[in-house]
């Protein structure tokens, strides 16, 4: 049980914050190889990413089984709604004595709280022998190319979700004051009378706080709470908890075509015509699809010399929608 005590002043000062890097960062902790089975497609998929591109520090720090994945990774949001660009500078601008801090963490645990020691692999004992700003910016540049390749297709669609319940917190803190915002968030999140906010967790940590962090996350499978875990360390709790929203999933997972629409046109341009219920782009096709983007375009130009898509610009993007004729040969799809 992880338990946070706020009085009024620190009440007063937590906030919530969408995180890009918080949700490519949790994918690291084992709900990343083992996401559950409403979790979004992306979810599963960022792992197999990792697995595939020549990403050696994620990859030796994520983790299969128990244990923790340094702060530094997913620095605490500088307000509401930070661009993956700030949060990766922050990543590369982490002082240099903290990253060295969390690693000596990782590798001794922090047994009274829980968290047991484990060996450092190779490659994260060898980036800490060029020092800690070595291991910043060599993992600002992984964080970077991780997000490229597994997130950032689908962060527009993510993000309009995680915007949505932190508005819908709003409206609950307006109604219901603070108790009852930090207890609709999730079963395992309470908020106690005593001024003490606790979160089931495998840990124990008991402390005072100045303020939380809140970041909905749709990767987290349940709450998770990161607190400072260097020597004398103050920098504040972030509380993540799960976000579950039926839109995400529906824009980002792909539409099953119909079988007999797959026999006629082929699985694979039957399965993007069935997608086009909205307009999407090139690059949003490949990544619910995992096709590249020669693939998709290859198979769109098919289906709109066949009369069954068209295309118009819309700002940098051009979108592809479904003609009446494809709309009928989709179906209800």
């Amino acid at each position: 049980m992880i338990e946070l005590t706020v009085d009024a002043t620190g009440l007063a000062r937590s906030r919530f914050a969408v995180s890009p890097l918080h949700e490519a960062a949790a994918t690291l902790l084992p709900w990343g190889l083992r996401p559950g089975p409403d979790a979004d497609p992306w979810v599963a998929r960022a792992r197999r990413v990792l697995r595939r591109a020549r990403l050696p520090l994620l990859s030796e720090l994520a983790l299969d089984g128990g244990g923790y994945v340094p702060d530094f990774l997913s620095p605490h949001p500088s307000g509401p709604s930070p661009t993956v660009e700030e949060e990766l500078e922050q990543v590369r601008a982490t002082p240099p004595e903290r990253v060295l801090g969390e690693l000596e963490a990782l590798r001794d645990g922090r047994p009274r709280n829980g968290l047991a020691g484990a060996e450092l692999p190779a490659a994260v004992r060898q980036a800490m022998a060029r020092g800690g700003g070595y291991v910043a910016r060599q993992a600002a540049d992984e964080m970077r190319r991780y997000w490229e390749l597994a997130f950032a297709p689908h962060w527009e669609a993510a993000k309009a979700a995680l915007d949505a319940e932190v508005d819908r917190c709003a409206g609950v803190l307006a109604r219901h004051g603070a108790a009852g915002l930090f207890n609709s968030l999730h079963p395992g999140v309470r908020w106690d009378d005593d001024g003490t906010l606790r979160v089931d967790s495998r840990f124990t940590v008991a402390l005072p706080v100045p303020l939380v962090v809140v970041v909905p996350s749709l990767v987290a499978a349940e709450p998770g709470v990161a607190v400072d875990p260097t020597q004398g360390g103050r920098r504040p709790p972030m509380l993540a908890y799960p976000v579950r929203d039926t839109a995400i999933t529906k824009s980002i997972a792909p539409a099953a075509p119909a079988a007999e629409m797959a026999r006629l046109l082929g699985h694979t341009r039957a399965g993007l015509l069935a997608s086009l219920a909205q307009p999407a782009s090139t690059a949003q096709l490949a990544a619910r699809h995992f096709l590249s983007p020669a693939t998709v375009s290859y198979h769109l130009g098919v289906l709109h010399r066949a009369g069954l898509v068209a295309r118009a610009r819309s700002g940098r993007s051009v979108l592809y929608r479904r003609t009446p004729a494809g709309t009928r040969l989709a179906g209800n799809h």
